[in-house]
């Protein structure tokens, strides 16, 4: 490979993220030497070849600043810097700056509110060094046509920016059998707590469903950062006796088990750049239950959809799904109108 390539991703260390950056580092060419600066929280995480040097980033502000410099000072013209993460460099560097856009929320189209205060300011900072430095890219690499289209119209201006589409993901090499019968779980939600994925919405379903007498069963994934949130299921199970269960944070290869342990996904999110564990399910043709939104239709072909923004349009297609669907009004003749108001 003629081209010295920098591969920049700091805070890349969860979720499908992480997935993916285990992939394309995997995928490297033997031989060919790499340079990259990477989340020091995934250190013991990854295996890295040996002709792949990293420069470890702290998730602290003064080493995330520290790397900016060290990639100022490295990059130079003819080199490729791959920004990983997302942003673009927050310093000029005469190399070329490719950006792989994996986050919508970047774009702005996601109110902060309901986040916490910390994530909030956060993702309000990196969408200001979206939109102040992102004329320093040349070019934006997406996974979906939908993601193009948000990138094109956030970008703006006079000049549109180079936007190419390339979904890519590592090819399963054992997936797990899919035995509804046998399954532990009716459903599994795969997602960590930030207030997008939008569990809120799905617990205030699950109390629905639990009032009437319906307890399917639902396995989440929550974090330790999540704890408020794992809180509220606690306090749900207890009020109502819904079937909630959080397994915690999991490897990707126990996520991929315990798909095979479920009868469906429920995917409540408002916002994926991608959704790999949309992409996940249809592999293993684990049926989906999802927002009719475009990153869904995107990537597969749900089984049922909702309204993500109503817990009763949730808990409806729930119920579709478990064969007990809500009833619909019975009709009246329009001469019944005149007893009805008689006896009114």
């Amino acid at each position: 490979m003629s081209v010295r390539m920098i591969l920049y991703a700091p805070n890349v260390n969860t979720g499908g993220g992480f997935v993916l950056l285990q992939s394309i580092l995997a995928a490297w060419p033997a031989g060919e030497p790499l340079e990259a600066m990477l989340d020091e929280r995934v250190r013991t995480k990854l295996s890295l070849a040996e002709n792949i040097t990293v420069q470890w980033v702290r998730p602290a502000v003064w080493s995330r600043l520290a790397a900016e410099r060290q990639l100022r000072r490295s990059a130079g013209r003819g080199d490729l810097v791959f920004c990983f993460h997302g942003l673009p460099p927050l310093l000029p560097t005469p190399a070329r700056v490719v950006v792989f856009q994996q986050n919508r929320l970047f774009f702005g189209l996601t109110p902060l509110t309901g986040f916490r205060p910390k994530t909030a300011v956060r993702i309000a900072g990196e969408r200001l060094v979206c939109r102040l430095f992102r004329r320093r890219v040349s070019t934006y690499i997406v996974q979906t046509p939908s993601m193009a289209r948000d990138l094109q119209s956030w970008y703006g201006g006079p000049v549109a920016p180079d936007v190419r589409i390339f979904p890519f993901m590592e090819p399963f090499t054992d997936l797990p059998a899919f035995l509804p019968a046998a399954a532990d779980w009716d459903f599994v939600y795969v997602a960590d707590g930030e207030a997008h994925k939008n569990h809120l919405r799905l617990l205030a379903a699950w109390r629905e469903l639990a009032q009437l007498g319906i307890t399917p069963t639902l396995a989440l994934t929550l974090g330790p950062r999540d704890y408020l949130l794992d809180q509220q299921v606690t306090a749900l199970r207890e009020e109502c006796g819904a079937k909630i269960v959080n397994l915690g944070q999991m490897p990707h290869q126990k996520v991929l088990e315990l798909y095979g342990k479920s009868r469906a996904l429920i995917f409540p999110s408002l916002s994926e750049s991608f959704g790999l564990p949309l992409i996940e399910a249809q592999c293993i043709g684990l049926p989906i239950l999802a927002p009719e939104t475009d990153y869904v239709r995107d990537v597969c072909v749900p089984a049922h959809t909702f309204d993500p923004h109503s817990s009763r349009s949730i808990a409806r297609a729930v119920r579709r799904f478990l064969a007990q669907p809500e009833p619909t009004v019975a009709l009246n003749l329009p001469t019944a109108l005149w007893t009805i108001l008689t006896q009114a």
